[in-house]
This record gives structure tokens, C-alpha cells and sequence, in this order.
């Protein structure tokens, strides 16, 4: 069965080359192409695609709107991006609308059909520059986090508090990180002070829920 695929961009010389290189895969087909993102979701509306290839600026109704609007009323559509604009905000709203991937214009080709392939398949596709973007953003979160955050806690705090969720008594860290029990007992009130916890049981949900203690499958 072929992926069925609408094609989102202002510009018919684009959406012109679009289709004429995506339909020379054997697996895709173009069910329909739109100017604006007001048309793109009527037509998604009308095709139920399963790839919608969207350009974000764009009349009437910007790519990140449409996206979102699309998502939403669309079952199992998927959204990628395909856009000159590699700004933070733009990636971030467009994923934020509900696209699976994001890409920019000067890709190659096989690179777009890889990110149609990724997607139809539940996965999620950045290229290279775009996941570049989002890992910045994100550790600018982190740096911004709040103090209930793990980030918030040192490098030794986050040791300790993977021991301690681990059932391990003060003495036996301490003999692991080779310092005193009272040093120990010292790091497990600061961090129940930083993360506003008061049991073993609530450091243990916390480490799990953080990531910081993996429970074998």
C-alpha cells in the first residue's frame, strides 16, 4: 500500500519538484498540494493522508497552525516539517504542534524519504541541524529547571541519591565513596531538603520516575 502524501508549500515550483521526486518512489503517492495552511487542512481533512509534508510560512494560516490543527483532527496523520527556517521557535512550535519531523530545505532527497518512512513508522525524524536546535534548547531548560529538578542537585548529590534508592545504608556509601557516614547523612539532607522529600520510599520514586535508578525488566 503507498504512503499517501499532501504537500504543503506557497510556492507551485515547489510542491512541483516535491511531487515529481517523491512520486518516483515506488511506496508514495501525492494525493494533493496546498498553498496555504487553511487549504492543507481541508484537504487533509478530505484524503486523510498519512504524511503531510508542511512548509511553515505561509498565507492565510502559518505551517504551525495548520500542524496543530491537523494533528488534532486528523487520525494517524503525521506532520513533517519541511522549511528554509532553522530558528529555535520555529522548531519549537512546530513540534510543539504535533510534528513527527523536521527538516530543512537544502536536504537531499533520499533524506526526505527517509524522514516519510521514519514517521508512517511511529518514529520521529530531526535532521541533523534541527537536532542540533532542540538539544541546545533543552539543556537551556535544564539550566533554567526548577529546584525540584535533579539538575538542581550536584554530581555527588545525584551519586548518593541513586544509593540510597538502591536500599543502601549511610555506612556502606560512605565506604563506597571512601568519605564518612556523617558526610553521607549530611548529602541526604540536602537533597531531600532541594527536592522537598522526607522518606527513603519518596528518594527511591523520585530516582526512578528521574531516571537516575533503572528497575531491570
Amino acid at each position: 500500500m503507498s504512503i499517501k502524501i499532501l504537500l504543503a508549500d506557497d510556492h507551485k515550483i515547489m510542491r512541483s519538484g516535491l511531487r515529481s521526486l517523491v512520486e518516483r518512489e515506488p511506496d508514495m503517492e501525492v494525493v494533493g498540494e496546498a498553498e496555504n495552511g487553511r487549504m492543507t487542512v481541508q484537504l487533509a481533512r478530505k484524503h486523510s493522508p498519512d504524511v503531510v509534508i508542511m512548509d511553515i510560512a505561509m498565507p492565510d494560516l502559518n505551517g504551525i497552525e495548520a500542524s496543530r490543527q491537523i494533528v488534532s483532527e486528523v487520525p494517524d496523520v503525521k506532520v513533517v516539517a519541511l522549511s528554509m527556517h532553522a530558528g529555535e521557535h520555529f522548531v519549537s512550535g512546530m513540534l510543539g504542534a504535533g510534528a513527527s519531523g523536521y527538516l530543512l530545505k537544502d536536504c537531499a532527497l533520499e533524506e526526505l524519504c527517509l524522514a516519510i518512512r521514519a514517521v508512517v513508522s511511529n518514529q520521529s525524524y530531526l535532521s541533523p541541524k534541527i537536532a542540533g536546535i532542540v538539544v541546545k534548547g533543552y539543556r537551556r531548560e535544564l539550566e533554567r529547571a526548577e529546584p525540584s529538578s535533579p539538575s538542581a542537585l550536584t554530581s555527588r548529590e545525584r551519586e548518593v541519591l541513586q544509593l540510597v534508592a538502591e536500599g543502601k545504608s549511610s555506612k556502606k556509601i560512605a565506604s563506597r565513596l571512601h568519605v564518612s557516614v556523617k558526610t553521607i547523612e549530611a548529602h541526604r539532607h540536602q537533597i531531600m531538603s532541594k527536592l522537598n522529600l522526607h522518606t527513603v520510599a519518596e528518594l527511591t520514586k523520585y530516582a526512578i520516575v528521574q531516571g537516575i535508578l533503572c528497575l531491570e525488566a
